[in-house]
């Protein structure tokens, strides 16, 4: 069997043997089910509920320090393999308190270590939620351009002469390329001879 590209006004039928469609529709129209990765159904009660738990979260961490991205770089780090270091270095100077001068501030030292530890489990749950959060925005917007692809790929077989021409002209604005190829206008390209 031969195929060919479906053209505009080529007088071809959706489902032709053969027929392929072109680049710019990306593929070729679904005649089943669309793509529905995630359907969330978000009532105002439910959206109302996760902006409460999302202000109740903002206020009890509104104690946090917000760096800016100088502070952030300036900062002396402390990475995973230099948390064991500290960790010992905590251990040793709260058994060796005779050892620190009057400035040194252990009870603030162990305080941060305390919070460092309280606070980890909770920002390991902040990271999943966010990634979940990430994952159904990704999901969403997927099954969107899905449907819109293949809502598209109808169009441009069946909806031709439908009054759609200027609508469809418009969309596929979303699949014409620019040219990568730059030119120098001080250098013109030379003219092979």
């Amino acid at each position: 069997m031969t195929t060919r590209v479906a053209r505009y006004n080529s007088g071809d039928k959706y489902n032709t043997p053969g027929l392929v469609y072109g680049p710019a529709a990306a593929r070729p129209p679904t005649k089943g089910n669309m793509q529905n990765l995630a359907s969330l159904k978000l009532t105002p009660a439910l959206l109302a509920a996760m902006d409460a738990a999302l202000a109740a979260l903002e206020q009890s961490c509104a104690n946090f320090p917000d760096l800016t991205p100088e502070d952030r770089q300036g900062l002396t780090k402390m990475g995973d393999r230099s948390e064991a270091f500290c960790r010992q270095t905590v251990n040793v100077l709260t058994q060796n308190t005779g050892v620190l001068p009057p400035s040194f501030n252990l009870a603030e030292l162990q305080a941060d270590l305390a919070d460092l530890d309280a606070l980890r489990p909770r920002l390991v749950r902040l990271q999943q939620l966010m990634e979940k959060a990430d994952d159904t925005e990704m999901a969403i917007g997927s099954d969107i351009m899905s449907a819109c692809l293949d809502g598209y790929a109808h169009l441009k077989v069946s909806g031709l002469g439908a009054g759609l021409d200027i609508l469809r002209q418009q969309m596929s604005q979303r699949f014409t390329r620019k040219s990568t190829k730059k030119t120098d206008p001080t250098n013109p390209p030379a003219n092979p001879a």
